[in-house]
């Protein structure tokens, strides 16, 4: 299924990713998370984060094309807790090329991953981000995102000599 997905965006087209989709998601997201960029993310942008996410939830793994170009992609799953009620979306990954961030394509993926989630009985979608990514917060609090939670992680290079 292909969705427009805000009609005054008509040349963004957001659907499902199909296998052929992978290369190019591989490197948007080279583009976007790179180490230089994030040196502490927590997760590793590499081939198996897509692939892992695609074979189990194909219908939350999207693309969004502009004139037949992919520019951008989200990766989500959803998470069921035992012994809860709830269904939880977690957005995992949301690129967009940097030479077009900001100009929708964020907001159209989120809206159709939105729209999916719900479909499969999504009560609530968790996101998580770097404390300092300021753009990332913002773009989530323009989506309704809120009830932000501190979250702590800690990381322990091991390449450095211990001290004592």
């Amino acid at each position: 299924m292909t969705t427009d997905a805000d009609p005054h965006r008509q040349n963004i087209l957001v659907r499902e990713m199909v296998i052929d989709d992978l290369p190019t998601v591989f490197h948007i997201g080279e583009e976007v998370f790179s180490s230089e960029s994030y040196p502490s993310l927590y997760r590793t942008w590499d081939e198996y984060e897509i692939t892992t996410l695609f074979n189990s939830d194909p219908p939350l793994c999207l693309v969004a094309d502009i004139d037949e170009e992919t520019v951008g992609f989200a990766l989500g799953t959803t998470v069921e807790k035992q012994n809860s009620a709830w269904k939880y979306g977690h957005l995992v990954w949301l690129g967009v090329r940097p030479n077009l961030q900001q100009g929708g394509v964020g907001e159209a993926l989120f809206l159709e991953l939105k729209r999916r989630m719900r479909e499969q009985s999504v009560r609530m979608i968790i996101v998580d981000t770097a404390a300092d990514n300021v753009s990332a917060i913002r773009f989530f609090s323009k989506q309704g995102f809120d009830s932000t939670q501190p979250h702590l992680y800690m990381s322990l290079n091991l390449s450095k000599k211990p001290k004592g």
